[in-house]
């Protein structure tokens, strides 16, 4: 062979692999991501409001005419502090009858709640008992530090129980105090003597609202002012029953989006017995669950009714292999990848664990170290041409 045949046939090679090349479709350009082993969260996440854990609405105890109230929404107010004042009406027998009742139903409550108090304290001893023993255990490795961790929120959360069975008690003697002045009002002006209505408050606190601070005739009933303790704030969280069924008492929750620059922890003490119905922003009816929260740091500016965002953690672990979410999508009754080999989609079947809303758990099929792409379109298939535009 010649030496220009050999440089014809180069030639003609390297024309026919120019060609080959520019008709060849250019790799398609992905997001990718990797996968790694880190921490994972699963959480259920939904709008809640903060309350005041000790919350009263004190309301007339008879008709009369109420004097103008000259506190203010915000006001600092001490135990026993006179609030308002009402000059009652003459009454007729059935509703001096009625004021009689109302004060063997207020004795009643203080009864009852001494009863809740005294079941709370020995809640609170027995729960302090096996916390101190569970801890010793646990120092000597004979229980897991989840179950020492368990009695420590057990512990908490009967201290709350028992301080929220007080006040009840607390708040219950203050209605006794406002029935029988009521009731000797209401035979003073019965008598022709006159006489005040004194409603006074149940516990130190701040006013969360006064209904109507004018002057004005009110029935008994009516509500006054609403009074409670900010400085003991609960978390209520109103979630779908589908979702609250996943729950248990000492959950750890994170609050959000309350107005500070970190999440706040708070801790899961109780998931109400009762579902009600609640018409979403759709207009479809759901069926909603009031979930209560402790503040685990201190609740900063917050107040009464401030609307916050909570993720209750139902798993978590630190060591976990993971991918992003977006990269996983259904094949036929299997979770599948498209994973980049040597720049090439490939398919793979996975098995998943845990998951949220951003990452998902790998069980099988993946190693740490592997890129896949992440949001792939209808133009991936199984060995496409790729390539990695932004991987994270």
């Amino acid at each position: 062979m010649t030496r220009q045949r050999i440089l014809l046939i180069a030639i003609g090679v390297a024309a026919v692999a120019a060609i080959v090349r520019v008709l060849m479709p250019a790799p398609l350009e992905v997001d990718g991501a990797v996968v790694q082993v880190g921490p994972l969260q699963v959480t259920v996440d939904d709008q809640g409001e903060t309350r005041s854990h000790d919350r009263f609405v004190l309301s007339a105890p008879v008709a009369g005419r109420l004097a103008r109230i000259e506190l203010h929404d915000g006001d600092a107010v001490s135990e026993n502090q006179l609030l308002a004042q009402i000059s009652p009406l003459p009454l007729s027998k059935r509703e001096l009858n009625e004021i009689t009742a109302r004060v063997a139903a207020a004795r009643a409550s203080v009864r009852e709640a001494e009863q809740r108090m005294q079941h709370a304290d020995e809640d609170l001893k027995q729960a302090r008992r096996e916390s101190e023993r569970v801890r010793k255990l646990a120092a000597e490795g004979a229980v897991s530090q989840q179950t020492a961790e368990q009695a420590r929120n057990l512990e908490v959360t009967s201290a709350s129980e028992a301080a929220a069975a007080q006040f009840r008690a607390r708040a219950a003697a203050a209605e006794v105090t406002v029935a029988m002045s009521a009731l000797s009002a209401a035979r003073a002006a019965d008598q022709g003597e006159g006489g005040l209505v004194q409603i006074r408050a149940p516990l130190a606190g701040r006013i969360l609202r006064i209904h109507d601070p004018s002057e004005r005739v009110v029935v008994a009933g009516t509500p006054l002012l609403t009074i409670g303790d900010l400085a003991n704030l609960e978390i209520v969280i109103e979630l779908l029953s589908s979702e609250a069924v996943k729950l248990a008492p000492g959950m750890p929750v994170l609050i959000e989006g309350w107005g500070g620059d970190r999440p706040l922890r708070a801790q899961l003490r109780r998931v109400e017995p009762h579902a009600f119905t609640k018409v979403s922003a759709l207009g479809i009816e759901e069926k909603r669950v009031n979930v209560l929260a402790d503040f685990v740091d201190p609740p900063g500016a917050l107040g009464d009714g401030f609307r916050v965002t909570a993720r209750i953690v139902i798993w978590q672990a630190d060591k976990v292999l993971k991918v992003p979410a977006s990269a996983l999508f259904r094949c036929a009754d299997a979770w599948c990848v498209f994973v980049v080999e040597h720049d090439r989609a490939r398919l793979r079947p996975i098995e998943l664990g845990h998951r949220n809303l951003i990452e998902a758990e790998i069980t099988r099929g993946l190693s740490a170290g592997e890129r896949v792409i992440r949001y792939p379109s209808n133009a991936v298939g199984d060995g496409v041409r790729v390539r990695l535009t932004d991987v994270h």
